[in-house]
């Protein structure tokens, strides 16, 4: 049987539940074997955080330990030069050994895929899935798959705010991104 491994980018900037969420829901309704998750090392489309790649990495690493669905992966961050999916997927084709990559997407990142860097690549090398997210209204076609799941409304953005304003963020992240944001003081104002 073809092994299936989802493919989750992000910032990490930080993980949090809502990328759990997903990998759960994806490895449980498509099969998938495990979800690579994908720290963005030098984004192609924004400026970089503040919070470098390999400190996100270590997040993502965190994220992964206590969600066993979840492996880390520093893929992007190692890759010199912008952080473009279309490049990871191929670099990923060619490691996988013949495993199907699915790509998954919340639908405000799906309702930008056309001014992606080489989204007809990304089609070709991967399966779509799409997660619903709160404030996108996007209709999933024929070319991609679209999760049942409920909405997790969390974000990083909030999550950086709340820790710089001193409010808990339990529930929010996991014990281990908890910890780690702890140690390293990362996020306060």
């Amino acid at each position: 049987m073809r092994r299936r491994v989802g493919v989750l980018g992000s910032l990490c900037n930080p993980p949090h539940s809502g990328h759990a969420a997903l990998a759960r829901c994806a490895a449980e309704q498509l099969g998938l074997d495990h979800v690579l998750l994908i720290p963005t090392g030098t984004p192609a489309h924004r400026p970089a955080p503040a919070i470098d790649a390999h400190t996100r990495l270590r997040l993502a690493q965190a994220a992964a330990a206590d969600e066993p669905v979840l492996e880390a992966s520093s893929l992007e961050v190692d890759r010199v030069g912008p952080s473009f999916m279309a490049d990871t997927l191929e670099q990923l084709a060619l490691a996988a050994d013949g495993a199907e990559l699915v790509l998954l997407l919340g639908a405000d990142q799906y309702a930008t895929l056309d001014t992606w860097h080489d989204p007809a690549r990304i089609r070709q090398l991967a399966t779509i899935a799409v997660a619903p997210r709160a404030g996108s209204a996007v209709e999933v076609n024929e070319e991609a798959i679209a999760l049942r799941m409920p909405i997790v409304d969390v974000s990083s953005t909030e999550i950086r705010r709340r820790i710089a304003a001193g409010e808990p963020i339990a529930g929010l992240v996991s014990p281990g991104v908890a910890a780690t944001i702890a140690e390293l003081g990362l996020y306060r104002a």
